[in-house]
């Protein structure tokens, strides 16, 4: 099997005509046909239903498909990072992060480990299930996020449970308190998209649900700086991870729940079953340091 083989495979897989992929590849039809059969007589099983009116994966062709992707996502990246490492000798390291964790003591140990001149940290903002597929790519080494996604080739762990405060209009009468969420469920709220999969707007939104209480969601934010600038115009409150406090935002004030155990997590995710690099057991010591100390998003 050779790399032109899965870069065609994942052409006519996103395409389902083989009219069309040969056009998307430069190549004409007949050689095409020739070499996704050679790929399925290789792999031992079909890769598509073929009908009259095009293709279909079949089951195998489905996992292939997100297999042969993850494959040539290494490969690309390596190929990147060798060119860059080529070019400036160093070793490259790859973070990505919600931005919600970088408000603390990341920056920190950016800082920290950018002291090895030998070294190039390269930050990439995403949410998590795109940390996995990232991970998975090798476009990153090591993410930051809140969110557990369930995939057989990452490793999460848990770092913190971040306490949760409430982001209220600096003019409420709450805001002068440790609301309950029970008094906080009468008052509008901003949250963010939902969608499929384990997301942020489901999470903030089941600590009510699973007190029994029903909230009015009046707007839908993509990040937490346009969250806030929306509670500093009065529209509403929002729910933050401590660390978020760090930004202070005129018209806006954060407060502490008065519930138990309102928090959120810090979640590593990591390549499962990778022998740690020099570079990820030195990230790991200092992440261990922040976290025996109690530093993590508090003072920073």
């Amino acid at each position: 099997m050779e790399l032109r083989h899965l870069r065609y495979f994942v052409v006519v897989a996103e395409e389902l005509n083989l009219t069309r992929a040969s056009e998307k590849l430069f190549i004409a039809q007949p050689p095409l046909t020739r070499q996704i059969r050679q790929l399925e007589d290789e792999v031992g099983a079909p890769l598509f239903h073929r009908h009259s009116r095009g293709l279909v994966l079949t089951e195998a062709g489905q996992y292939f498909l997100d297999q042969a992707r993850q494959i040539l996502g290494r490969i690309d990246a390596a190929t990147e990072d060798a060119r860059r490492i080529a070019q400036h000798g160093k070793t490259i390291f790859g973070i990505g992060f919600v931005p919600s964790v970088f408000y603390g003591q990341l920056p920190m140990m950016v800082r920290r480990l950018r002291r090895n001149q030998n070294l190039e940290i390269v930050l990439e903002e995403s949410k998590t299930r795109e940390q996995v597929e990232a991970l998975k790519a090798g476009r990153i080494d090591i993410g930051f996020g809140r969110l557990r996604i369930d995939d057989p080739n990452v490793e999460q762990e848990v770092l913190s449970n971040e306490p949760m405060l409430a982001a209220l209009p600096a003019s409420h009468p709450l805001a002068e308190g440790s609301p309950s969420m029970a008094e906080l469920s009468g008052v509008p709220m901003l949250t963010f998209p939902s969608g499929p999969g384990p997301n942020l707007a489901d999470l903030m939104l089941g600590l009510f649900h699973r007190r029994g209480l029903r909230v009015n969601v009046v707007q839908q934010v993509n990040d937490v700086q346009t969250a806030l600038s929306l509670v500093a115009s009065e529209l509403g409150f929002t729910l933050v991870p401590e660390q978020v406090q760090c930004l202070h935002r005129d018209g806006v004030c954060y407060v502490p729940l008065a519930d138990d155990d309102i928090t959120i997590p810090v979640i590593a995710s990591r390549r499962r079953g990778e022998p740690p690099s020099a570079i990820m057991r030195l990230t790991n010591t200092i992440l261990d340091d922040f976290f025996d100390n109690r530093l993590f998003g508090r003072d920073p």
